[in-house]
C-alpha cells in the first residue's frame, strides 16, 4: 500500500464558461460527478486561499465562481486522474444536460 506522501496530486485549470457562473444548477452537476470516484477532490477558483471540498454543493455554491474565471482542480487517490478529467469536461463544455 502506498504511504499518504507518495501518493499523487493531478491538477487541472478550466475557464468557466457557463453565462451565470457557478450557481445552482452547475455546482450540483459539479458535485453529482465528483462523488462518482473515490478520489479525494478539491476546487477552487485560480488564486483563491482555500481549496473547497468538490463533494459539497453548498461549499461549491459559496465559492461564488464568476463567468470567464479559473476554476482549479486537484484529486488524489486511485481514480484522481479520471476525476480531474471528467470534472475539466464538465466544466468546459458548460455542464450539458445529460451530464449528471
Amino acid at each position: 500500500m502506498l504511504d499518504k506522501a507518495d501518493e499523487q496530486i493531478f491538477t487541472g485549470n478550466v475557464r468557466l464558461v457557463h453565462a451565470v457562473g457557478m450557481h445552482a444548477r452547475p455546482a450540483v452537476k459539479l458535485t453529482k460527478l465528483a462523488k462518482k470516484f473515490e478520489a479525494q477532490i478539491s476546487v477552487r477558483v485560480a488564486g483563491a486561499p482555500e481549496w473547497i471540498n468538490a463533494k459539497s454543493v453548498a461549499k461549491i455554491m459559496a465559492m461564488r465562481a464568476a463567468h470567464g474565471s479559473t476554476i482549479e482542480i486537484k484529486a488524489s487517490g486511485s481514480d484522481a486522474e479520471a476525476a480531474v478529467a471528467a470534472l475539466v469536461d464538465l466544466i468546459a463544455s458548460d455542464f450539458p444536460d445529460g451530464a449528471p
